[in-house]
């Protein structure tokens, strides 16, 4: 039997403002220190022994996934320029295909189609970019809108620093271009000339734009923006129209964009307005009745968000401005995009998406402009727009999902409002919505908000075994979706919820501002909340019910099992951020100064170094109470929550007593493992440990 690992304690103290803290674990850190890789392969052979009687479950786990999935299958075309862009999956292969064929009209081939679609040709095949790779994810793909070049940027071990080129697809052979350490996101120029792209600082923060001529070595390349300001990321992205290059530079709560004509790529950008603090915008571009207008989606006196237009001309002009979308205190605007004839959004109310469409031909120089809704008729679903590239499209593409309702992909034609399935995610093995149910409820927390809870079961499922997500940080909001892998646990009588705590976007602007910074304990007590209800309700007891989360969300799961380890059986935290206090003091880390704006700044405020560490997972484990079993999840190459965080976190949940379990894969990042096979074996595995948890596991056959 392998002996349950203990972490070595050496001594080491952290002070900050008149307080001591005692972080024997805190070495762990030292990543290139051969006794944490160690102490790592020596918590993996302890899990993978504790968990080797769920190794058949495992199994059938990954291969009814695997049944459920039509391995071998095409995505819906996009058509940009004279070319219909897709990808093929095979059978047996981790990695998808990147494919192209010609367009002749707006009618895109049938992408149920098994064989190839007539002059298609390959762009670029991601298991051939990922042979001899433990880990490999597509960071940047681009193509030029003459349809001559294509960019593409890959990761081989996770840290997310990728290694850019460029290939001649007449050829398919790439050129003498290599941009090493690049971030993710990098854009071609309209004429196709030029590359724009970002770079990270020590701290792995995007803090610089470069522009790359095509054909040029790198060491030529041109700063175009550089923001020093350790609270800014920054990114390229070229408008639909192809009139601008846009550069966005923008923190937690402030936003600012650059412009740079695309008539001359290599010219200054432009700044459309000064960043003001706690000011958020973004910019897209539209013609108005023949004239260039910028639209500007802004939070200036309206939390949630309006829409103001500006001649691209007069942009110092403030008389020149003029609302589109004014402010309304029940909807949260999300986005806005523009083209040719007409303008989208994408929008929330009452805890759900909407989307809607503005005719620029039918808006009156777009003032005040109605927007016109798409309305769908499940209680539950997300929906928003995507795969709409280019500029003149007389259709619009819309993704839509629920927890019944595999994604979907419609056809919206916008003037009559006329929707059409282009294709349904195929669930092989005789899925069938009608066997199972999804609902909302409302949770009351402690000072008596209202806490949405979205819930997906069979229809015949009993009260018991019940598996409650959540999230919570970053006005990120964790809506419906369908999921193949669930299958797995709703057909075992498991209930999924998901609870809409606050410091997510679920509710509005109002909903993430009373879940972050000094009020940041409102998600851990919501998530209590939600809890209790559910039990309360009779929809599971203590005993049958697990909580899951992830990053931020991984937070949410180290606090609750501090703040209310009675209320479950088992907590499942993966990729989890339980060391808070130790990472946001340290600016040196990875990600830190922008941090502050979502959790406050703890190395010079005392007051928020005191309520941090009130709440902090790592400070917080306490003695003499019984923990439910919890699984920590993690990957040595993450550089966003270090590994180091769920390592300390267990070792001192360990010294407790708790039944714990550490998990860390050795070639990965934030993401998890990459491939979908991979990706299919790792949600089987932490599957298995929920059913183990939930008491399921013994009734499955041997």
């Amino acid at each position: 039997m392998t002996e349950i690992p203990h972490a070595a304690q050496r001594p080491f103290t952290r002070e900050h403002h008149g307080d001591t803290f005692s972080d024997p674990y805190a070495w762990l850190s030292e990543q290139e220190d051969p006794a944490v890789r160690d102490y790592l392969e020596a918590e993996n052979a302890y899990t993978r022994e504790q968990t080797a009687h769920l190794a058949g479950l495992r199994r059938r786990l990954f291969e009814e996934i695997k049944t459920h999935t039509k391995e071998t299958d095409l995505s819906v075309p996009v058509r940009e320029g004279q070319w219909w862009y897709y990808a093929r999956t095979a059978e047996g292969k981790q990695y998808a295909s990147h494919m192209r064929a010609p367009a002749h009209d707006w009618t895109p081939p049938n992408p149920d189609a098994a064989e190839q679609i007539p002059g298609e040709m390959l762009v670029l095949d991601d298991n051939a970019e990922a042979k001899g790779h433990s880990f490999y994810r597509l960071g940047s793909f681009d193509v030029s809108r003459d349809g001559t070049r294509l960019l593409y940027a890959v990761d081989t071990t996770g840290d997310e620093r990728y290694l850019l080129r460029v290939r001649d697809l007449s050829t398919g052979q790439n050129l003498t271009d290599e941009i090493p350490g690049t971030f993710s996101g990098a854009v071609f120029s309209p004429d196709g000339e030029w590359i724009f792209y970002t770079t990270v600082d020590e701290s792995w923060r995007p803090d610089t734009v470069w522009r790359h001529r095509v054909g040029t070595v790198a060491s030529d390349d041109q700063v175009v923006l550089h923001e020093p300001d350790e609270k800014f990321w920054v990114g390229a992205g070229v408008t639909r129209s192809g009139r601008y290059i846009a550069l966005a530079i923008g923190s937690n709560i402030t936003s600012e964009w650059q412009l740079i004509d695309a008539q001359t790529p290599d010219a200054a950008p432009v700044v459309v307005w000064p960043r003001r603090e706690g000011v958020e915008y973004e910019v897209e571009h539209a013609v108005v009745d023949g004239e260039d207008v910028l639209l500007v989606l802004h939070n200036s006196d309206a939390p949630g968000f309006r829409l103001d237009a500006v001649p691209a001309a007069r942009l110092s002009d403030p008389a020149a401005t003029w609302s589109v979308l004014p402010h309304d205190p029940v909807r949260r605007l999300e986005s806005v995009e523009a083209f040719r004839d007409r303008l989208t959004v994408e929008y929330r109310e009452d805890g759900l998406t909407r989307i809607g469409t503005i005719e620029l031909a039918a808006s009156a120089g777009l003032r005040d402009a109605t927007i016109a809704p798409v309305r769908f008729e499940e209680p539950l679903y997300t929906v928003g727009f995507g795969g709409n590239p280019e500029w003149e499209q007389p259709t619009l593409r819309l993704s839509f999902t629920s927890f019944v309702t595999p994604s979907t992909v419609f056809e919206l034609e916008p003037v009559t409002g006329a929707l059409s399935v282009l294709k349904r995610q195929p669930v092989l093995g005789g899925y069938d919505p009608a066997l199972y149910e999804q609902s909302r409820e409302w949770a009351i927390a402690d000072d008596g908000a209202r806490v949405p809870v979205s819930i997906v079961r069979r229809r015949e499922a009993a009260s018991g075994p019940l598996l409650l997500y959540g999230y919570g940080s970053y006005e990120a909001s964790m809506d419906p979706s369908f999921s193949i892998a669930r299958l797995s646990l709703l057909d075992r009588g498991v209930t999924f919820a998901i609870a809409h705590v606050r410091g997510g976007g679920e509710l509005g602007r109002y909903w993430y501002e009373d879940g972050k910074l000094l009020r940041k304990k409102n998600s851990f007590t919501d998530f209590v909340a939600c809890a209790r209800h559910l039990i309360e309700q009779g929809r599971t007891s203590p005993d049958r019910l697990v909580a899951e989360g992830g990053s931020a969300g991984g937070l949410l799961m180290g606090a609750v099992a501090n703040l209310a380890p009675e209320l479950f059986a088992g907590i499942h935290a993966a990729v989890p951020f339980v060391d808070a206090l130790t990472t946001i003091l340290n600016p040196e880390l990875p990600l830190t100064v922008i941090e502050w704006d979502e959790w406050g700044d703890p190395l010079h405020e005392a007051d928020v170094y005191a309520y941090m560490k009130s709440y902090s997972p790592y400070e917080n484990v306490r003695e003499g109470v019984r923990y439910p079993r919890i699984l920590a999840t993690t990957s040595l190459n993450d550089t966003r929550v270090l590994y180091a965080e769920p390592a300390k976190w267990t070792a001192r949940l360990r010294d407790v007593g708790a039944p714990v379990l550490l998990r860390t894969e050795m070639h990965a990042g934030h993401g998890g493992v990459s491939g979908r096979y991979a990706a299919w074996e790792e949600r089987a595995w932490e599957m298995a440990w929920i059913l183990d948890v939930l008491g399921l596991a013994a009734t499955e056959p041997a």
